[in-house]
């Protein structure tokens, strides 16, 4: 889950972070992007940590966690239907081989301003169940901060290095289990205090499982329902009414 997702900063004119800011006057076409898919993997603002936590700077990462043992782009795209890591469940983090260095070494933040994920339900009368999107966002936060990780690549034919990264997903809350009603499933949505924690160095095992895992209160959400067609619309999160469709329960 979490594969679509939207930045628009704005008015802001710093992306700010405890008592950092990082002016965004030069980034702002870069962070303007309606929606973008994970499944384009290209880049997409992140917050990377700096003097072990003690500062950040905002890098465009790649929207997909290259594992380590790929060694060329070309490599990595004839096996990338095997594996999506996109996304990276925040329980099994510090379990798995694939994301247990990166979790416990070069942890991100994701930037985002909303995020797009689809309701499952059968209306009267028809055949089975019907996909409808919604735009989920924080009330009057421009901007908030996914958890994340990230891992660096380079192409040892062309020499290109990059950084790549995946958002890290917990249990779904009260409110994304009624939309995300298929697999339950969320980004970990982190809370200032807790997304500069998350990128400290000296966090241990045990604290990177617990914010791994961090479930942001549904009270502190919102969503609506957008348009079948948002992903080719200039208004993606633009609100579209579904007469059929229960209303959320927050």
């Amino acid at each position: 889950m979490c594969y679509y997702n939207g930045i628009r900063v704005l008015h802001s004119e710093y992306i700010r972070l405890k008592s950092l800011e990082r002016v965004v006057q030069t980034l702002r076409t870069q962070l303007q992007r309606s929606i973008q898919s994970g499944f384009a993997y290209a880049d997409w603002p992140i917050i990377l940590p700096i003097n072990k936590g003690a500062d950040f700077q905002i890098d465009f990462a790649h929207w997909e966690f290259i594992a380590p043992w790929y060694h060329t782009f070309n490599e990595l795209e004839e096996n990338r239907k095997k594996f999506n890591t996109l996304n990276a469940r925040g329980e099994s983090l510090l379990t798995g081989k694939l994301f247990k260095d990166a979790a416990l070494k070069r942890r991100c933040l994701v930037l985002s301003s909303g995020f797009y994920e689809w309701r499952h339900f059968k209306p009267a009368g028809a055949k089975k169940p019907i996909a409808y999107p919604y735009y989920i966002s924080l009330p009057k936060q421009e901007y908030f901060f996914m958890a994340g990780i990230y891992q660096p690549f380079t192409d040892r034919e062309t020499g290109e290095t990059i950084n790549s990264f995946a958002i890290v997903t917990t249990t779904a809350n009260s409110l994304m289990q009624q939309i995300h009603n298929t697999q339950m499933r969320m980004p970990v949505i982190l809370p200032e205090d807790l997304a500069w924690d998350w990128i400290q160095a000296d966090l241990s095992p045990a604290r990177i499982e617990e914010l791994a895992k961090y479930m942001l209160p549904a009270n502190q959400m919102q969503a609506h329902t957008i348009h079948k067609d948002f992903r080719s619309s200039q208004l993606p999160e633009e609100h579209y009414h579904y007469a059929e469709l229960p209303p959320l329960s927050y």
